[in-house]
């Protein structure tokens, strides 16, 4: 087994890294390497050898793996495994992995591995969890400076900067060929969740989301003004921002975005500016170890706002 840390993400202590090493090396031999870029990951995985691959660290990390390995053609052929030691974590939250270093080793020797969606742009990029246009974009820039001082904090403290500075974009979203958004009416934010949480789990931008049903839930909000801001803001972090009625929220398998210049937030890395992104779900692009139970199916579709969708996609 290759295991794969990045002494950059989050809390990956040595004393931590080597509780899941103890685990992890009762089933056989079992390799840690630090990757300092992303070319030392590629010469990593040169020599995996056919091996499956455990990632120490968040989301972010993750993402850099997976886009790697799919970048190589090999990401279907790699088992994959998680010990959730970063600094969100949204992921493992959103699949009932233990952010415990140690539990999580032990459901990787379980050996359970089911198979995970894959969120693909039009560029060659990739999304494990979840992808966000705006706002949200704009919070994980302005909270990248504050991680290594106040971790999972720097997350609220970021979308506080964001929203209020940010006056929204015109854009034009399409969910599988139907427009969910026109530029007349300025967009807050566009999310495409693959699990339910963002920002450490301080905002449940899909509750209902399972990164394993085919689809990826999609969230565009309206909530432009001041008080509307701050409004979806608290909503978002109890998960209840759906019900807005300047919120639209829908399931799909593509996605198009364009428009005003925008940034992208990817799992934690920010790109852009972009105009135009589109992006598609690769249904069972990968496999991960994870607890007995997950769920495969997803709750009943989102409630998509029938006020807001008729008035801003009419």
């Amino acid at each position: 087994m290759l295991v794969i840390a990045n002494k950059d993400a989050g809390s990956t202590e040595p004393e931590e890294i080597e509780r899941a090493l103890e685990v992890l090396r009762a089933d056989g031999p079992t390799e840690l390497v630090y990757c300092q870029s992303r070319d030392h990951l590629q010469e990593c995985l040169d020599a995996r050898a056919g091996r499956p691959v455990v990632v120490i660290g968040g989301d972010g990390s993750l993402h850099t793996t997976v886009s790697a390995l799919y970048a190589r053609g090999e990401l279907a052929d790699t088992p994959l495994g998680l010990i959730p030691l970063g600094t969100g974590n949204d992921l493992a939250r959103g699949l009932d992995i233990p952010l415990d270093a140690a539990e999580a080793a032990e459901i990787i020797r379980a050996g359970a591995l089911r198979p995970m969606d894959l969120i693909a742009d039009d560029s060659g990029g990739v999304v494990v969890n979840a992808v966000h246009v705006g706002a949200g974009a704009e919070a994980a820039q302005a909270a990248h400076p504050l991680k290594p001082r106040l971790g999972p904090l720097a997350f609220p403290l970021g979308a506080i900067v964001a929203g209020l500075r940010t006056k929204g974009w015109r854009l034009t979203v399409v969910v599988d060929g139907r427009t969910v958004a026109r530029p007349r009416h300025k967009t807050l934010m566009v999310g495409l969740a693959n699990a339910p949480s963002i920002a450490g789990g301080t905002a449940q931008l899909s509750p209902g989301a399972v990164p394993h049903d085919g689809q990826v839930d999609v969230v565009v909000s309206h909530s432009v003004g001041r008080l509307a801001r701050l409004g979806y803001a608290l909503h978002l972090t109890r998960g209840r921002h759906t019900s807005r009625d300047d919120v639209v929220s829908l399931r799909g398998r593509e996605v198009v975005v364009s428009g005003e210049e925008f940034f992208i937030n990817a799992d934690g890395e920010v790109t852009g500016p972009r105009r135009h992104t589109s992006w598609r779900v690769l249904p069972g692009a990968w496999r991960m170890y994870l607890p007995s139970g997950t769920p495969t199916e997803a709750d009943p579709d989102p409630t998509t706002a029938a006020a807001a969708g008729d008035q801003r996609t009419g």
